[in-house]
């Protein structure tokens, strides 16, 4: 009997459960082996980003591809997690299935929904219903911050506009954009003294909250100036791939520009910044 679609699903990922395994597994691959869950935070954005893109292109065998590279980063944490022992992938997919089932009373229940503005209303009645249940006693006794709502889910740098305006909503702020650059250069020294070869227990966990500390003034700096910080960098970063691409045009090629000196760079960059002209603004 051939099997079924949902078969060859289960055996394929299957399957790659046993790769994941063995990539971590005493004889398995070095890189894959020095991961934690911190350190493979950073290629899971990327990897999100990687399918939003696929989707907005229409490219739908990249996007099969970006899935995979997702479905990568799942099987990475659960493989972790199963190694710590503090859940499996089997948990993972058993608590996704109990709540996919809980989540559509309408169609595993009772419940009716004719359209779907009622299945949304359901979906946050039983998302409310189901936060309200695994609050501990300790925690809802507490005194709730006025942040709580802002979610730690949304991206850093939006994140932290909006948790800057939030507090500045209760008189927490800069006064104006003058005591946010001197806050910036304030955080830009703090940086640099944690750089020095004589600061005492220098390590990357400082260096990375200073330079948090600097990306988090740098948001609120644009929220000053009335700026979405996300827009301004994605402008800047298309920027800079223009005036790169004109660098490797006038260097004769990737393989030229990768053999010029320091000197040639610098002066390909000026005529790149020259030539390249911004475009139109609104």
């Amino acid at each position: 009997m051939a099997s079924t679609p949902s078969e060859e699903a289960a055996q394929h990922l299957q399957e790659a459960v046993e790769i994941m395994a063995r990539l971590r597994g005493p004889d398995g691959c070095p890189w894959d082996r020095e991961q934690t869950f911190d350190s493979i935070k950073r290629h899971t954005l990327e990897e999100t980003y990687e399918v939003f893109d696929a989707i907005e292109r229409r490219a739908w065998p990249d996007l099969k591809d970006e899935l995979g590279d997702l479905l990568l980063q799942v099987l990475f944490y659960a493989q972790m997690a199963s190694e710590a022992d503090y859940f499996t992938l089997q948990d993972v997919a058993s608590n996704l299935n109990a709540k996919l089932i809980r989540r559509h009373p309408h169609i595993f229940g009772d419940v009716v929904a004719s359209n779907s503005a009622d299945v949304l209303r359901n979906w946050e009645q039983i998302k409310r219903s189901e936060k309200k249940a695994s609050t501990t006693p300790q925690s809802s006794s507490s005194q709730s911050s006025m942040l709580d709502d802002i979610p730690r889910t949304m991206p850093a740098v939006l994140e932290a506009s909006k948790l800057g305006s939030r507090a500045a909503k209760v008189g927490f702020d800069w006064p104006n954009a003058d005591g946010l650059f001197d806050k910036l250069q304030e955080e830009i020294g703090e940086l640099k003294a944690e750089l020095t070869p004589s600061s005492e227990g220098q390590s990357k966990t400082a260096i990375e909250a200073e330079f948090g500390d600097l990306l988090f003034t740098a948001v609120n700096l644009a929220r000053h100036l009335k700026v979405d910080p996300e827009s301004a960098l994605r402008t800047a970063n298309a920027k800079f791939r223009r005036r790169f691409a004109a660098m490797e045009s006038a260097a004769g090629g990737k393989d030229a520009l990768a053999a010029s000196t320091p000197a040639e760079l610098d002066n390909l960059w000026n005529q790149a910044k020259n030539a390249v002209s911004e475009p139109p603004r609104a």
